[in-house]
């Protein structure tokens, strides 16, 4: 109870601070008008972007599950993918939505928790890889061009760590300093979770082609996810080319999976309104640009609703299925 506590007032505290830098910097009157009046055709071409990559990043799961002898259906995968970015509006960022699929997912395999989690952590681990390649070429691209500051040494921080991570989770000779956690694990009750995680995600290591090809697969769909947060900007008149986003869009990506607030709420529009800013952007087009891309994740998340109550009316079960149809 002392734990939800704190961070109920965490959650608020930031929530408030950030808030009160948005109305500070913008004019709320001049600000709606440029929403209202918001392009409809870049804005729904930003939700198909987000909508079609469901597709890929459903198969990629599909392959991870399947190379620990889970199988299951791609339309199911996809189902789950739409349920989960419902959930994800609610629960704490996109780590609420991993969450879902986990549970969900565990239900239809009885015994294969441990694989499942696994399989969906090294799914977000490799996306956060993808993420900071992304990131890496956006450093390279402002250097000189762009002036953003910190944000450039936030990323770099970013990707060593990353680096280490990656080290600790397939490296054989680190196990022994992982080992040394294990009693602050159990004194936190959490030793036979992390583990289980821990020995799925690292029995991946003998799968390197397999590792290679989601990697690819899932750095070309981030960097057209990207390209979604540039039309929601120019969907309200921010007038840059793509090139600024590959240096914010891996940044963003990584803040929304910091649960500061609920789905990133305050927090995602403040990022909008620092990082554009610094580009010659208004602070009212720049809250319009982060409030345009939050109303394009609720209409991502609306399949996932209808999903559910659709199930939930025809009171279909969601029993565990033992021996899918692939």
């Amino acid at each position: 109870m002392r734990r939800r506590a704190i961070r109920l007032t965490g959650t608020l505290i930031v929530t408030g601070l950030c808030a009160a830098y948005i109305f500070w910097k913008i004019d709320v009157g001049r600000t709606a008008h440029i929403l209202v009046h918001a392009s409809l055709g870049y804005f729904l071409g930003a939700v198909a972007i987000m909508v079609v990559s469901v597709w890929p990043m459903a198969w990629r799961w599909q392959q991870l599950l399947a190379a620990k002898g889970i199988r299951d259906r791609l339309s199911w995968l996809v189902r789950a993918y739409f349920v989960a970015y419902t959930g994800g509006q609610v629960l704490p960022t996109a780590v609420g939505g991993d969450a879902v699929r986990i549970y969900e997912t565990s239900r239809r395999h009885p015994g294969n928790g441990g694989p499942i989690a696994a399989s969906v952590l090294l799914e977000r681990a490799l996306g956060g890889a993808a993420t900071l390649t992304l990131a890496a070429v956006g450093f390279a691209l402002a250097i000189g061009r762009y002036n953003v500051g910190a944000y450039l040494w936030v990323e770099g921080a970013f990707v060593v760590a990353t680096l280490i991570l990656a080290a600790l989770l397939f490296s054989h000779r680190l196990r022994p300093l992982l080992a040394r956690t294990v009693p602050l694990l159990r004194f936190m009750r959490v030793e036979k979770p992390v583990r289980l995680v821990y020995e799925g995600i690292h029995s991946y290591r003998a799968d390197v082609g397999l590792l290679v090809g989601v990697f690819a697969l899932t750095l070309a769909v981030q960097a057209v996810r990207v390209l979604a947060i540039w039309m929601a900007g120019k969907a309200v008149g921010v007038e840059l080319s793509p090139r600024p986003y590959y240096v914010m869009g891996p940044l963003l990506f990584l803040v929304l999976l910091v649960p500061f607030t609920v789905n990133g709420l305050a927090v995602r529009e403040t990022f909008f309104v620092s990082f554009l800013g610094q580009l010659g952007v208004g602070a009212d087009k720049a809250f319009a640009t982060g409030f345009l891309f939050f109303v394009v994740n609720i209409a991502l998340a609306l399949p996932g609703l209808a999903i559910f109550l659709w199930e939930s009316f025809r009171g279909i079960p969601r029993a565990p299925l033992h021996q899918p149809d692939v």
